[in-house]
């Protein structure tokens, strides 16, 4: 089973794009989007269905803004938006469903660079996804967290890490939620597979900085142990265009 998560900064520019010709291409069997900036009723059928998908949204209430979005071959056994927590589910953060062998949340995590309210609105959102999704795995599930985690993990996880410690993305009160997780069990897919630096999933949009890597890796599908026994294989499309993140991937041994 192939999943793909990807920030595409806009489903309706990503469209004229060519992301729904890329779809074809590519056959995932489960798409996760995040920052859509789009009400379900702005889009066309031809992103919501025509596709062959089944397509579930979730929106902030501020337009233009936020929203994540799964595209599934299969229908979900079970559907959420939101965590259920008023402050987060307002912007659309979250998007929960339930497949035959393993929760998937598509998650588009809060960006800390704007000031210090909304650094600490990151932080929290962190501290109360945690024990969630940990239950969820105590309670004999399987589950996968992809999406835009806004978050570089390790120095071999951005180009440039003395330049950013102080910078939000990779400050250490940051990266410290990400070793939280870990500790809790929580396993990076890629570095299963890779343990290669220069291997980015977002880069400024400011002149020339894709085209010489300068990019950080912010994109993530984690797991729950148990999980990580049925991962084949984790990867970065780098050479995807559209947005200024690229698509990740995650190859499963289930059907």
């Amino acid at each position: 089973m192939k999943l793909i998560s990807w920030n595409i900064k806009g489903v309706r520019a990503a469209v004229k794009k060519g992301l729904l010709d890329w779809l074809e291409s590519e056959k995932p069997d489960i798409l996760c989007l995040q920052e859509t900036k789009a009400h379900k009723e702005q889009l066309m059928s031809e992103i919501l269905e025509d596709h062959g998908y089944h397509t579930y949204w979730h929106s902030g209430e501020k337009k233009g803004y936020s929203g994540v979005a799964t595209f599934s071959r299969e229908e979900p056994l079970y559907v959420q938006e939101g965590l259920g927590i008023e402050k987060y589910d307002i912007e659309g953060r979250v998007l929960l469903t339930e497949h035959e062998n393993f929760l998937l949340y598509n998650i588009y995590f809060p960006n800390g660079q704007k000031d210090e309210m909304r650094l600490q609105y990151k932080l929290d959102f962190y501290d109360d996804l945690l024990p969630i999704i940990n239950e969820q795995v105590e309670s004999g599930h399987n589950v996968i967290v992809t999406g835009d985690w806004n978050t570089a993990h390790h120095p071999i996880d951005l180009a440039r890490p003395k330049e950013n410690v102080k910078t939000s993305g990779f400050m250490p009160v940051e990266r410290e939620k990400l070793d939280i997780y870990v500790e809790n069990g929580w396993v990076d897919t890629f570095r299963m597979f890779h343990d290669e630096g220069d291997r980015y999933s977002w880069w400024s949009y400011r002149f020339g900085v894709r085209e010489r890597n300068v990019g950080w890796r912010i994109d993530y599908f984690f797991v729950n142990e148990n999980m990580a026994d049925l991962c084949l294989d984790a990867d970065i499309h780098h050479d995807i265009l559209g947005s200024d993140h690229c698509p990740v991937s995650l190859i499963l041994d289930v059907w």
